[in-house]
């Protein structure tokens, strides 16, 4: 299975032989992907990342939460959206240096924006999306002098908290090499699922 989007392969699935027949026959200058491991030498092979890394998938099922909320939380939403990106941007500026505050308001249709604010400033952000078999939990930052303080558990445990409400599965994708994230979502509950091979910006060879 590949799935393919804005002509940039997103998604690539299945046996190390078919992945290696699918990008054969591609014909796609550039892709941005998420692939099981084992197809990463395949994918190397055809294309030249400008990033890439080893990405988890975590998950926690209902009734295996263990949710602390130590902090207020509050719901954003387009009037936060510049704050949400500066955060963002200050996090992780490898992957999210780029997100602007328009795009931020682009996307906030089906996505449920959390927030702490101290003093009135906004801190530490998150987000999460509902999909048809669980809830996704996309975006966790915390501005880099409010950090150790148990701002992302707060908001990753409400988040899962709104999740499990509705949902029996809650599931939030992190880099391998990032252990202070790793600590905090096992922290809540999560545990390691299955881990994949992620790229961005390649260029084909």
């Amino acid at each position: 299975m590949m799935l393919v989007y804005r002509q940039s392969i997103v998604q690539l699935r299945g046996s190390c032989q078919a992945a290696k027949a699918l990008l054969e026959r591609l014909d796609l200058e550039k892709v941005e992907l998420q692939a099981q491991k084992e197809h990463k030498e395949y994918i190397l092979e055809r294309y030249k990342p400008t990033v890439s890394h080893e990405m988890m998938l975590m998950v926690l099922r209902k009734g295996e939460e263990r949710v602390q909320i130590e902090n207020p939380i509050v719901k954003l939403g387009a009037s936060d959206a510049e704050k949400i990106a500066t955060i963002m941007r200050e996090a992780d500026p490898e992957y999210w240096g780029t997100i602007t505050n328009q795009q931020i308001v682009e996307g906030m249709s089906g996505v449920n924006w959390l927030g702490i604010k101290v003093n009135g400033e906004l801190v530490s952000v998150g987000n999460t999306r509902l999909t048809e078999w669980g809830g996704l939990i996309g975006v966790v930052a915390t501005h880099e002098i409010q950090r150790n303080k148990g701002y992302a558990t707060s908001i990753v445990s409400e988040l899962v908290k709104q999740i499990l409400e509705k949902m029996p599965i809650a599931m939030i994708y992190v880099l391998s090499d990032n252990p202070p994230a790793i600590r905090v979502y096992r922290k809540v509950g999560f545990k390691p699922y299955r881990t994949y091979f992620f790229m961005e910006r390649g260029e084909r060879r």
